[in-house]
């Protein structure tokens, strides 16, 4: 999905193979950027599944902000998270500790593929779990 800030920037859907860069678009959010062009918001569905470069490094947080915190991984699972919360960021991604991060906490300029979209739901219980809520805390 595209959060809500980057509602207003040109976008398209994800497709496997998927060369992306996480970028600061101006809105108030960074999101994936299409690496052919950097003004392109690459939307992801809950459940794709992404390799980064490199491990993921996100905006540091607490005294002064110095420095970034590196995540222990290399791949992460889009998440969509608080959305039952209007005006907030959603889009996420879940680490296999479980760890969840903000799509806007990553530092801008890492490089990921995308390795597999989510398959179809086909049952109403596949459609609700694929649009399960989950919480970051």
């Amino acid at each position: 999905m595209c959060d809500y800030s980057l509602h207003h920037v040109k976008s398209r859907a994800a497709r496997v193979g998927d060369k992306l860069t996480t970028r600061n678009f101006g809105t108030g959010t960074r999101g994936f950027a299409a690496q052919e062009d950097s003004t392109v918001a690459v939307c992801v569905l809950p459940g794709t599944e992404l390799a980064f470069s490199q491990e993921v490094a996100c905006v540091a947080s607490g005294f002064l902000g110095l420095g970034a915190r590196r995540m222990a991984y290399q791949t992460a699972i889009f998440r969509q998270v608080n959305k039952d919360q209007p005006r907030v960021h959603h889009d996420a991604l879940e680490f296999p500790d479980g760890q969840t991060v903000l799509l806007t906490e990553l530092v801008e300029g890492q490089e990921a593929t995308v390795l597999q979209l989510p398959a179809q739901p086909v049952t109403a219980a596949e459609v609700e779990a694929q649009q399960r809520v989950a919480y970051v805390g």
